[in-house]
């Protein structure tokens, strides 16, 4: 029988090496659900310039605008720009337009 290391031991027994297959793909599903995770600050999310743009349905320039404008209120930190996901909340519904009757 051919020998097998996997993590630094020997592995001899197929169902050792299936178990762990198992747990590198659980490792994998939970990476891949937690990739997007935001923790809250102080019960607020925060999210960069690019989620904006895209959850807007804007360009990043377009986000530069509403910025000088002061339209969006935002945080400059060490060069990266972040917005309150309540702030957009707001703004949007600041600019809702009730359809018409």
């Amino acid at each position: 029988m051919e020998e097998e290391w996997k993590c630094g031991m020997l592995v001899e027994d197929e169902q050792i090496l299936d178990f762990i297959s198992e747990i590198d793909e659980a490792i994998d599903k939970v990476k891949e659900t937690f990739k997007d995770y935001r923790p809250l600050l102080n019960g607020d999310r925060w999210i960069c310039d690019r989620e904006v743009a895209e959850f807007l349905k804007v360009s990043r320039h377009t986000l530069f605008t509403y910025r000088q404008k002061g339209l969006l209120p935002y945080v400059l930190l060490c060069g990266k720009i972040l917005y309150r996901e309540r702030d957009l909340e707001e703004l949007l519904q600041r600019n809702y337009v009730p359809a018409q009757k």
